[in-house]
């Protein structure tokens, strides 16, 4: 590991967090500067910048509006799936911010009253998010989609004043429209909000009820006053992100005002590189947590240009799509899931795409949200010739908990691991006693508590549920619940959830090894290993592998295929690995953010009633699935 810039930085935050992130924090404005920086007076249950006092929005735009960047692009925002575009400034943005916190306020909404956002990709979603900031409301983001029963649990939950949702979002082949689900949703709750405001969209156009308001009306109307900026807290949410849980009922991620603008300000050059004026692409969407922080808050916090992108990697409408954007807008970076990389691989696995487009401001890609595997990262760094980096972190810490921090210290990129604990986190391996283990062997990845600035203090009205799900397993850490190893030079290798590691006759085995060699193989654009139950050996590896665009096998083909695939396994991984199954198929079934469903295969493949996310991208996926899984 580097003893430069990259270990000053993590060792003077390991060992005096207080101090680091005191300094840090003064890169925000505050109306109450905060005196102390860490109150640990109640482990496990930290704070960050106790007396404090802020607004986010204020930070997000007042500040760089009033500090000359009113006619910079806040937002561009591009959808090739209704074949428009356009650019908001920081000035235009605050005037529609402030506008809408009035239309908010004017409704009875007051500071620490939650409003549950159902949007698509839209600027209107920044806008309602960056409203209730600004007045102190806590905003509760619901992927726009969902189904009636999960908006109604998060409904309940939250017990918001007012809901915003848009008329309908756009898919490449459908059009979904919101306002029947969200009217269901509303009939199955208990708690029923005051109105909802409907932005209309010319596709669909909803259908108003009594308690709803219109977007544009309210918006024009002459009597609602722009709001200023609400001073909150530091340790007053800014919002609640639901994330499945394992009961069914979906957690709370809180995530506060204070930390959280200090964490991600400091991100920005610190860790992407990315400084004021230079534009930041996350294509992702603004109901995960990527979204949240890479799409809004982070960006914009920084006095970044942000990208506000309606559309998919491929089909909108072809495998260019990313590379066009990149041009069109001058994008500096672009942080998406490997999921999109691999799509794209397969569309388009000479790259020709990228060669039609000036790709000569493109400094690096960025990849989280589902291991990056070497074959995904070497195709992808190879094509672009530029730095493609991992990190890999969790709705709940919501930033980074490893990456290399290119603005610190640009660190020798392995692949297979998202490089290094980030700053601010003391990542540990333990074994099943609690025990840290030596480099290189495998075990529970753990983050030595306090956490830093911008993680979840807890959940949403649920203090117990958040100690028994993440701080019970070993005292004083958080368990990221996925396991992996820590390598001599201090590098990261996270294997997958602990739930994905195989027990095959008493060896333990991570499926991301397993993948990692398969996915090597000339012919597989991606794959997918679960571990099914074994009257023998406890569980066997299966694996499931699509082929890359335009290769089609015989039965003699596709025999040989397997063949060539599971003397990779026994090759890389060891004949105790066991691999004998493996399935060709189309498809593989993922979530809207582009994790594999493992999971829900292995249930399914043990005959197990099997839990079907509701954040599922298409469940006609594991339909044709099911009867491969179940040898029917």
């Amino acid at each position: 590991m580097s003893n430069g810039a990259y270990r000053v930085v993590h060792d003077r935050c390991t060992s005096d967090p207080a101090g680091f992130w005191g300094e840090v924090a003064e890169g925000i404005d505050w109306i109450t500067a905060p005196t102390q920086a860490l109150d640990d007076s109640r482990p496990p249950f930290y704070r960050w910048f106790p007396d404090g006092v802020m607004n986010t929005c204020y930070n997000a735009l007042d500040r760089h509006v009033a500090g000359g960047r009113a006619d910079q692009a806040a937002i561009h925002y591009e959808s090739p799936v209704t074949g428009s575009s356009r650019t908001i400034t920081y000035a235009e943005l605050l005037e529609q911010v402030a506008k809408f916190a009035g239309v908010l306020r004017a409704q009875g909404v007051e500071k620490g009253d939650r409003v549950v956002l159902y949007m698509p990709m839209i600027p209107e979603a920044l806008v309602a998010m960056l409203a209730c900031a600004r007045i102190g409301a806590v905003h509760s983001v619901v992927f726009g989609g969902f189904a009636p029963a999960e908006l109604a649990a998060r409904i309940e939950d939250a017990r918001p004043k007012i809901i915003v949702a848009a008329s309908c979002g756009i898919e490449p082949s459908r059009t979904i429209p919101y306002k029947p689900m969200i009217d269901a949703a509303i009939r199955r709750s208990e708690h029923k909000p005051d109105h909802c405001i409907v932005f209309q969209r010319e596709q669909v156009e909803a259908e108003m009820g009594e308690n709803d308001l219109d977007w544009v009306t309210v918006m024009n109307d002459d009597s609602i006053e722009p709001a200023e900026c609400v001073p909150v807290q530091a340790t007053d949410p800014l919002y609640v992100l639901y994330t499945s849980g394992t009961t069914g009922k979906p957690k709370g991620i809180v995530r506060d005002n204070g930390g959280h603008a200090v964490a991600l300000n400091w991100s920005m050059p610190n860790l992407y590189g990315i400084h004021p004026g230079e534009v930041f692409w996350a294509a992702s969407d603004v109901g995960w947590v990527v979204g949240h922080s890479y799409i809004v808050y982070a960006p914009l916090l920084a006095g970044a240009t942000t990208i506000v992108y309606e559309g998919k990697p491929i089909g909108t409408p072809d495998a260019g799509a990313f590379w066009r954007t990149i041009e069109k807008y001058n994008v500096a970076s672009l942080f998406t899931a490997p999921t999109a990389i691999r799509a794209i691989k397969k569309e388009d696995p000479d790259g020709e795409f990228m060669k039609q487009s000036d790709l000569s401001n493109f400094r690096r890609l960025f990849l989280a949200g589902e291991r990056l595997d070497p074959d995904t990262y070497e195709w992808a760094h190879a094509k672009l010739g530029i730095p493609v980096i991992d990190n890999w972190w969790q709705t709940e810490t919501g930033w980074p908990i490893a990456t290399n921090p290119v603005g610190i210290e640009e660190l020798p990129v392995k692949p297979g691991s998202p490089s290094v604990p980030t700053p601010g986190y003391d990542v540990q391996i333990l074994d099943e006693q609690g025990n840290q283990v030596e480099a290189g062997t495998e075990g529970a990845i753990c983050i030595k508590l306090p956490m830093p600035p911008g993680t979840l203090p807890t959940l949403w009205q649920d203090d117990d549920r958040y100690v028994e799900s993440y701080l019970s397993a070993f005292d004083g850490y958080y368990l990221t619940g996925d396991g992996g190893y820590i390598d001599s030079d201090g590098y990261i290798y996270v294997m997958g959830r602990t739930d994905d590691v195989l027990n095959v006759a008493g060896h333990r085995l991570s499926t991301g090894s397993i993948e990692a060699a398969l996915a090597g193989h000339p012919s597989v654009a991606e794959c997918a290993v679960i571990g099914v139950a074994d009257q023998m050996k406890g569980q066997i590896p299966r694996a499931l592998v699509v082929l890359k665009s335009g290769i089609t096998l015989d039965d003699a083909g596709e025999a040989e295929l397997k063949k060539e695939l599971v003397g990779r396994v026994r090759s890389e991984v060891g004949a105790v690995a066991a691999l004998r199954e493996v399935d060709v198929v189309q498809a593989l079934p993922k979530t809207r953010s582009g994790k594999i469903l493992r999971k829900t295969m292995r249930q399914i493949a043990d005959g197990q009633e099997a839990m079907v996310p509701s954040t599922i991208e298409d469940a006609s996926v594991l339909e044709v699935l099911r009867p491969v899984l179940r040898h029917e």
